[in-house]
């Protein structure tokens, strides 16, 4: 595997010198200053790809190239979107980036409602908790009918919760589930309401249908530039605001993955999404779509009976991840066999948790990005790689290299 640590561009409280000690030899970015449905310039991309390399670092993976909410809504000028889309892939493929991560989630992307739940070992995590999250959209955001979603129980849990917070308690909660992500640092709860509305009527059906005319539109644009778009899993994979999810399981991905039959539609294989399902076996998931991964998230969740999870250590929670790993090792075994160029899949430690120094700083701004947790989590996976080349693969330990 390509080690890789994503980095949130010249803002981010990581640096690059510092990534660079962590182990990791590419690097997962984006612009993110640039609003979504933006063409991505070639010059800017070029002088972040040159920012990257000087610090003997590759800019391997872009995570993510944002897809605009009227694509996903299919409402709009959704020519003009898709133009400008191709365009931006066309702009990657000439600068020598390759994999270009997105998501299909409508309104919100990943969700979590705590966002340093503390360990018992004094480490932070995320975490999402079903009742709290019902509690933000019944009586915060209090979205039309999001009543007939719960049961009499679920409702009731989520009052006595909501009863007991301060404001500003109620006031965090929603920032936790809103406010975090690049592109909507300073998004209102009024805001979030019109995005629903433009999606009100939007059903699984719908949504599939906006994916499908998506990637007809764009995915010759990435075959012509060499590129692969690789679609991020839900997370939490189950539906919410009312709203779709069509990335969750094996079933969803084998059918977005035959909307366009090609290589350049692919996955980003994110095992700690899937895992929040507990039905996904993810080590199966990954054995069954291998030959259409083209990206890797490693890590894990700890779920309960209510559906509740939270991050857990990278080698620890749902995820089998030695299965996970040494299905990886065999696939790129198999890839470079058969003489591919893409034979070596990249992957980054994801969402790790705040740790030693890092508790004593202030909160890191893109929540599950801070470093310690992070190179902890690549340190394991990393040796978790090479302890399965030494043991089973010995003839190709070179690989590594």
């Amino acid at each position: 595997m390509t080690e890789s640590f994503r980095w949130y561009g010249p803002d981010d409280p990581v640096p690059l010198a510092a990534i660079r000690q962590t182990g990791a030899k590419g690097v997962v970015s984006a612009l993110h200053e640039l609003p979504y449905g933006a063409v991505w310039p070639l010059e800017q991309i070029e002088n972040r790809r040159q920012q990257i390399a000087r610090h003997g670092l590759i800019w391997n993976v872009v995570e993510s190239l944002p897809v605009h909410e009227d694509i996903k809504a299919g409402r709009g000028n959704l020519a003009g979107l898709f133009d400008c889309y191709r365009q931006s892939i066309r702009h990657l493929g000439r600068c020598g980036i390759r994999v270009i991560t997105y998501n299909f989630m409508p309104v919100l992307d990943w969700v979590r409602t705590d966002l340093a739940y503390r360990l018992p070992d004094g480490s932070q995590t995320l975490f999402y908790h079903h009742r709290e999250f019902a509690a933000f959209e019944l009586f915060l955001l209090r979205r039309p009918n999001a009543e007939a979603d719960y049961s009499e129980a679920e409702f009731q849990a989520a009052k006595r919760y909501f009863e007991q917070l301060t404001g500003d308690q109620q006031q965090q909660l929603a920032a936790n589930i809103v406010d975090h992500l690049p592109g909507w640092r300073g998004t209102t709860l009024e805001e979030v309401r019109a995005k629903l509305r433009r999606c009100q009527t939007l059903d699984r059906a719908g949504l599939q249908a906006n994916l499908q005319r998506f990637l007809e539109s764009v995915i010759p644009a990435a075959e012509e530039a060499g590129c692969t778009l690789v679609i991020h899993p839900d997370d939490p994979p189950r539906p919410i605001l009312g709203l779709p999810r069509i990335c969750g399981n094996g079933e969803d991905i084998a059918a977005i993955l035959a909307m366009v039959d090609s290589p350049a539609n692919a996955l980003c294989f994110c095992a700690g999404s899937l895992s929040a399902n507990p039905a996904n076996d993810v080590a199966a998931l990954f054995r069954r779509f291998a030959d259409r991964v083209g990206f890797l998230h490693l890590r894990s969740t700890r779920t309960d009976a209510e559906g509740n999870f939270y991050e857990a250590n990278h080698l620890e929670g749902n995820v089998d991840m030695f299965a996970l790993v040494k299905a990886v090792v065999a696939e790129q075994l198999r890839r470079r066999r058969a003489g591919r160029d893409d034979w070596r899949i990249p992957f980054r430690p994801d969402h790790g948790h705040v740790m030693l120094d890092d508790l004593a700083k202030p909160p890191c701004p893109n929540p599950g990005y801070s470093v310690i947790g992070r190179m902890k989590g690549l340190a394991e996976l990393r040796g978790l790689e090479f302890g399965i080349v030494k043991a089973l693969y010995p003839e190709a330990i070179p690989y590594l290299d």
